[in-house]
């Protein structure tokens, strides 16, 4: 399912444009990436959170120049579905 996909669904089922269905994801999205930049973990009851991990120094290889190189610490953005999200997808889910 892409963006376009999400749109059309939120449209269809809210009776909404379809310009406001996307002004609506495009502002959902925004607003977490601004709260992840920001630090800010976003928690969505029954779906599941949005938050920063901190990954910590590690050393790397590259292997073209068979080198070793420090890979600093970083923040990534991560997703972590809630136990009834991960649940439902379990018993419901059909693998083609």
């Amino acid at each position: 399912m892409t963006k376009a996909d999400i749109v059309a669904e939120i449209a269809e089922e809210t009776g909404l444009e379809r310009n406001e269905a996307q002004k609506a994801v495009e502002a959902f999205m925004t607003s977490i990436k601004t709260s992840l930049t920001k630090g800010q973990n976003v928690y969505l009851r029954g779906f599941g959170s949005f938050i920063v991990k901190e990954r910590a120094e590690k050393t790397g290889r590259n292997i073209s120049k068979n080198t070793t190189i420090i890979i600093p610490a970083h923040n990534i953005p991560s997703f972590k579905p809630a136990k009834t999200f991960v649940e439902e997808v379990k018993n419901r889910v059909i693998v083609k």
